[in-house]
């Protein structure tokens, strides 16, 4: 009985002891891509988080709640703000390299095409809302939201094709 003891605690310190070792190589390994920012997709990353920024913060600087379209406009520019911090970070990290069962390239592609597909959508519908009879108090934030809209789908289109290059020349090898 005391042997069986011995040999179950053996094993459970063995275990701990070998994932304090694995946690603390992965720790001390701990990289960060500079050269990143450098790169095109890199700088239009940075640009969307920026545009994105000004597109959310102008809308929700106002009284958007009464015209139900800037809810919709304000959903895709929080959402696609708050992924694509997630996904510089995934990149600054280099995270995508510790985690190689995920096709990153494949879902920078998707994360990509339905940022630019829904912001798209997003900055027609602000435009469209946009009109100074409304409440003209909010006309010059709105209007302002609309333009930096467009420029952050602009952003999103260009990384969505170098994700398909990415993704094309990932999937021809």
């Amino acid at each position: 009985m005391e042997e069986t003891q011995r040999s179950r605690s053996h094993t459970v310190t063995t275990t701990a002891s070998s994932f304090a070792e694995n946690f603390s190589t992965t720790s001390s390994s701990f990289s960060y891509d500079r050269d990143f920012l450098r790169t095109l997709p890199g700088l239009l990353i940075v640009a969307e988080i920026v545009l994105g920024l000004l597109v959310w913060t102008l809308i929700a600087g106002t009284e958007y709640f009464r015209v139900p379209a800037f809810g919709w406009v304000m959903f895709v520019a929080v959402f696609y703000w708050v992924l694509t911090v997630f996904f510089l970070i995934i990149y600054l990290t280099m995270t995508y390299t510790r985690i190689p069962q995920v096709p990153w390239t494949t879902v920078g592609l998707w994360f990509n095409g339905s940022a630019f597909a829904l912001y798209l959508s997003a900055a027609i519908v602000d435009a469209s809302s946009v009109s100074p009879e409304r409440d003209s108090h909010n006309f010059n934030s709105w209007a302002a939201s609309s333009f930096f809209a467009f420029l952050v789908t602009i952003c999103y289109a260009g990384n969505t094709y170098f994700s398909f290059i990415a993704w094309r020349s990932r999937t021809i090898q």
